[in-house]
């Protein structure tokens, strides 16, 4: 594809727990489209800065980090969710704990971080198109995205996603504290000074609580094909 005539972009953007990733990687094979889970690259390098026993409060070291870290996306041999390696290892599983989540969120607020990893982002737009999965696509990495959709649902709604998707992994959660983190870290991504979280002017709104994952591909995908 020429700059001029771009492949085309669908970017899915919404709170932590929204589904995102579930519903943008069906659409994407839907589609047939490339798919880029954005979190995961800040869940990455968070991941990369704690293995290297960095102090995530040190924004050169992290910026240094981001970008130095080899990721790289593989389909799952069973049709899983997409393995995500990080400098040759396989760290798919431990990228979607809590604890890589904090990180990600609190290296995602360092300008020089995500300016680290908008090239590296931008390099996933090629034929026959993509699916943009984060917090930013839409309004930031993405702005010219034919395809814009906000996903969201209710706090009580993502808590009780993640802790059936966490105790189905044998990890000791509870709802309450789950519920906790994820109003804080919405409240977190909304007011930071970066990229806040927030619909793109032009994105369709789409609120999943109470809906089935058939029922938000379809809506996502009427979005895309009329």
């Amino acid at each position: 594809m020429t700059p001029a005539n771009p492949a085309p972009v669908l970017t899915i953007d919404g709170p932590s727990g929204s589904g995102k990733g579930t519903i943008s990687r069906l659409v994407a094979e839907r589609l047939g489209w490339r798919l880029l889970d954005s979190g995961a690259l800040y869940r990455a390098v968070g991941y990369a800065a704690g293995a290297a026993g960095l102090d995530l409060s040190d924004v050169e070291a992290v910026t240094r980090c981001a970008e130095s870290t080899r990721i790289q996306f593989k389909a799952a041999p069973d049709g899983g969710d997409t393995r995500v390696i990080v400098n040759g290892h396989d760290a798919t599983d431990e990228l979607r704990t809590e604890t890589a989540g904090a990180a990600a969120s609190a290296i995602a607020s360092m300008p020089t971080v995500r300016q680290a990893l908008v090239a590296m982002q931008l390099g996933f737009r090629r034929s026959p198109g993509l699916v943009a999965d984060g917090r930013d696509m839409g309004t930031v990495i993405f702005p010219d995205a034919p395809f814009k959709v906000f996903l969201t649902a209710s706090a009580a709604e993502r808590a009780k996603r993640r802790y059936k998707q966490l105790k189905e992994k044998g990890l000791s959660v509870t709802l309450t504290s789950l519920q906790r983190e994820i109003e804080a870290r919405d409240t977190r991504d909304a007011s930071r000074a970066v990229a806040p979280l927030k619909p793109a002017e032009d994105a369709v709104l789409v609120d999943s609580t109470g809906m089935s994952i058939g029922d938000v591909v379809a809506k996502v995908l009427a979005v895309v094909q009329p």
